[in-house]
């Protein structure tokens, strides 16, 4: 579900970098034009609004290189439903 980050992400903390980002062959291919970046997986706390109007406190993971900045927020976890 799409949804848009409207506050500021908070208890952020980064769980996975370097070689721990399983996925980091698809991220430079797509976002670093292919070239190697070290990447780092990172997700904290933040309110966001869904594109139906429901805003949700939730737990946020994305991706983030030096450079290419935050990229594939995904939402992975509902803690409670604001509005």
């Amino acid at each position: 579900m799409d949804f848009e980050i409207i506050s500021e992400i908070v208890q952020v903390e980064t769980f996975a970098r370097g070689v721990g980002v399983r996925i980091r062959q698809f991220l430079n291919a797509k976002y670093a034009g292919g070239r190697k970046v070290y990447w780092r997986h990172c997700k904290g706390f933040a309110e966001v609004e869904y594109v139906n109007g429901e805003i949700w406190f939730v737990e946020v993971h994305w991706f983030e290189a030096h450079g290419i900045g935050r990229v594939a927020p995904t939402d992975k976890r509902r803690i409670r439903r604001i509005a």
